[in-house]
């Protein structure tokens, strides 16, 4: 407990440290056409009871996290400021992501821009030494808290969810740091990940949960069968759908000779996504792009991305999906999806096919941290 303490007490001051001077750079030429140009207005959701976001967000994490190399920090400020133009107000990180460097990335791109932004950032998942581990101690929140605050460069943060459930801390107790933390003004709403439909209600009992944040897609409904969809319907809870493009295999760009790196890319150990995985599950890809033709956006048929998020929007009313892009081009291809529609009987008989079509690869490797730690 005390080294992974000191992983992240030092981790923090180091990383903002390094980032002090820049947290407070002057803004840029684009800054200034942004806000001179009025964004545009996309669809919207309300989670929980009155947190407004746009109907897609945008998952930061594969911009310095998890998913290779980080990438030009310049380019994804770009990419950040496209997405407010294009009418994006919701931005999703983690205090884990880097560690604090993609937190630092969002707080440079959107201080200029935030009373129109959105902020979510999650605390309680460490790795110290490469071992997975969860706290939320009150303790642990605390310092959590201040940190990403100060990564962020901001005042509060809009959306602070607990990133995998403590099995050492009462869920109880997290509630009422939660609530805490909202009379402090350091954060306005609180939210969970992963957690299981029990500890759903046991949470939103002491504090109400605003979000729910859980991998759901084509290719992984879980959250279908394990309540947490119905439980977050009967409270008014809202749902943040994570790896809505199951970590960009429904993009259609990915086949069994698809490669990862080895040590900065989640993915190279994930069985979904093994040469054999990856090919057998070209099945279901082959579905989506036959149901993308009969889908027309500006007179061309819909991409596979599209017909995914579009999918997700369509199955309840409360659901955001944050799908992750590095690149300005897949940015707006998602944003598309808001134009695609389903009537009631595509999607029954998108339902029955792919309740047909087996999923081959777990998500996590068997009995490994990440998969011990869900649902709890």
């Amino acid at each position: 407990m005390d080294s992974r303490r000191e992983f992240l007490k030092a981790s923090v001051v180091g990383a903002i440290a390094l980032s002090s001077g820049a947290l407070f750079a002057k803004e840029s030429k684009h800054d200034r056409v942004v806000k001179e140009n009025e964004a545009k207005t996309l669809p919207s959701r309300i989670l929980g009871k009155d947190l407004k976001v746009s109907a897609l967000g945008l998952g930061c994490m594969g911009m310095s996290h998890g998913h290779g190399p980080a990438h030009d920090e310049k380019e994804m400020i770009k990419l950040i400021h496209k997405a407010i133009e294009l009418g994006v107000t919701y931005f999703d990180t983690a205090e884990i992501y880097g560690p604090h460097t993609n937190e630092i990335l969002l707080g440079k791109a959107l201080k200029p821009y935030r009373d129109k932004v959105i902020i979510g950032t999650k605390f309680g998942l460490y790795y110290p030494f490469s071992k997975q581990h969860q706290d939320s101690s009150k303790k642990a929140i605390l310092r959590a808290v201040d940190g990403s605050l100060k990564c962020l460069n901001t005042d509060f943060i809009d959306l602070y969810t607990q990133h995998r459930v403590d099995p050492d801390t009462p869920i109880e107790e997290v509630a009422n740091t939660m609530s805490e933390l909202v009379k402090m003004g350091k954060i306005r709403y609180y939210g969970l990940s992963e957690p299981s439909a029990k500890t759903i209600e046991r949470a939103h009992k002491i504090y109400p949960v605003t979000s729910v944040q859980n991998h759901y897609s084509m290719m992984f409904r879980e959250v279908e069968d394990n309540k947490n969809l119905a439980t977050c319907e009967k409270l008014g809870i809202g749902f943040t759908a994570y790896s809505p493009l199951e970590r960009g295999f429904l993009g259609g760009l990915m086949d069994e000779n698809t490669t990862f790196h080895k040590t900065l890319d989640m993915r190279a150990a994930f069985p979904r996504f093994q040469k054999d995985a990856l090919r057998e599950n070209q099945k279901i890809l082959n579905y989506v792009r036959e149901i993308a033709k009969s889908k027309i956006i500006n007179g061309k048929s819909a991409t596979t991305a599209q017909i995914s998020l579009a999918w997700l929007l369509a199955q309840k009313p409360f659901i955001m999906p944050i799908p992750e892009t590095t690149k300005i081009a897949h940015l707006e291809e998602n944003l598309g999806a808001l134009e695609i529609g389903f009537e009631r009987d595509e999607l029954e008989a998108i339902d029955k096919a792919l309740k047909a079509m087996p999923v081959f690869g777990e998500r996590y490797p068997p009995n490994s941290d990440a998969a011990r730690s869900v649902g709890l």
